[in-house]
């Protein structure tokens, strides 16, 4: 018998009470507030190193750092207008945005922060928050209810997820390490080439033909029979295609611009705003030029452009790109190696990004097994 399963035995054998959050609250046990509008325009006019926190649910929803702060305790927030997702903040300063939620335990000695955030992440991955249906703090009042078991309970569910978070954490950094050495490995060895390797340079205008799609965001579906390749990373679909090749496709305009690169082989639609690269097969290998365009052309952009931060592609632009070409043979024994790195660092069937997302699984399954409770009857 664990030790969580000994301490269920003694302090609930006859289940554990579940509540709304907004019953907790009632109660005195918690606080649910929002945070206050903190503007761009804020955060230059007075300039800092504390975090703001906002509706993005990407990394830990940081948006910016300012020079002041609003807390600097142990508290949870939430994405209001970003689905929803909880995150954990302990003891460090920062803000937080209208457009997010904070809870605050105001009884430690009845309910864990940890233990209550594991719990409600926990739940949040069962539920579906919009612009629609947002998730203000008068809503998850209602539509959390959750186990509230005593608190040495409490504190060794937090014991053993903790253990699953650091593993994570650390599988990640592992990740992160490699991606760096991944990334200047390929710089390296697709900028820095031997006399012998006898690189010629190209304008990517040349060596390929350059296009456009003709849809709209909106046209497309969550699930369909051809990929839709739009301005961002994320892949949607249609019913029908435009293009049956082997293309390189990259956002023509807006936050992907230099950064999102797709490699496609067979049948796709295409934005009018993104462009389709379809390289001369007798001059370049699609797969070489790939990889070449994820290293060299977003620095060559900001270097073209006139303005800071570039927000649009224009087609003279990708016409002139320099590509530095080595013989056919060369390139598939660059691509060879590359390849190897890629599937290390991004193959979600192999090497890390699998190991990670085996350990996520289980994470996932543990928490919830973790988080599930004989119901005590009222």
């Amino acid at each position: 018998m664990s030790k969580l399963e000994e301490l269920i035995q003694q302090y609930c054998p006859d289940g554990v009470e579940y509540v709304k959050l907004g019953d907790i609250e009632d109660q005195g046990y918690i606080k649910l507030g929002r945070g206050n509008v903190i503007s761009k325009q804020d955060m230059k006019d007075c300039p800092g190193g504390f975090p703001v926190y906002s509706s993005s649910s990407v990394g830990d929803g940081e948006i910016g750092r300012y020079g002041k702060y609003m807390f600097d305790d142990e508290r949870i927030s939430w994405s209001i207008d970003g689905g929803g997702k909880f995150f954990y903040r302990n003891n460090l300063r920062y803000s937080i945005t209208n457009v997010s939620g904070w809870l605050k335990v105001l009884a430690p000695k009845v309910v864990s922060t940890k233990y209550l955030y594991y719990t409600l992440m926990n739940e949040w991955v069962k539920k579906v928050y919009d612009y629609t249906h947002k998730a203000h703090p008068s809503v998850i009042r209602e539509e959390y209810i959750i186990p509230i078991p005593p608190l040495p309970v409490q504190k060794e569910i937090v014991r053993v997820l903790d253990t699953f978070t650091e593993l994570q954490a650390e599988l990640q950094a592992e990740l992160q390490k490699r991606l760096q050495q991944y990334n200047y490995y390929r710089e390296e060895i697709l900028t820095h080439f031997s006399p012998e390797q006898n690189a010629k340079e190209y304008k990517l205008g040349d060596i390929c033909e350059l296009g456009t799609g003709s849809h709209n965001t909106q046209d497309g579906l969550k699930e369909g029979s051809y990929p839709f390749y739009t301005r961002g990373i994320d892949v949607l679909y249609l019913n029908s295609y435009d293009f049956d090749e082997t293309a390189i496709i990259t956002a023509g305009d807006g936050a992907g611009v230099g950064k999102v690169f797709h490699y496609v082989k067979g049948k796709y639609a295409l934005h009018q705003r993104a462009y389709r690269i379809v390289p001369i097969q007798s001059k370049v290998l699609a797969r070489y030029l790939y990889y070449y365009l994820e290293t060299e052309f977003y620095a060559y952009i900001m270097k073209s452009s006139v303005s800071s931060s570039v927000t649009s592609i224009r087609k003279p632009m990708l016409l002139d790109f320099p590509v530095l070409l080595p013989s056919l043979s060369e390139q598939q024994r660059i691509v060879d190696i590359l390849d190897k790195f890629d599937a290390l660092t991004t193959d979600l069937t192999a090497g890390l990004p699998a190991e990670i997302e085996k350990r996520r699984q289980q994470y996932g399954f543990y928490r919830d097994k973790l988080l599930t409770f004989n119901r005590k009857e009222a």
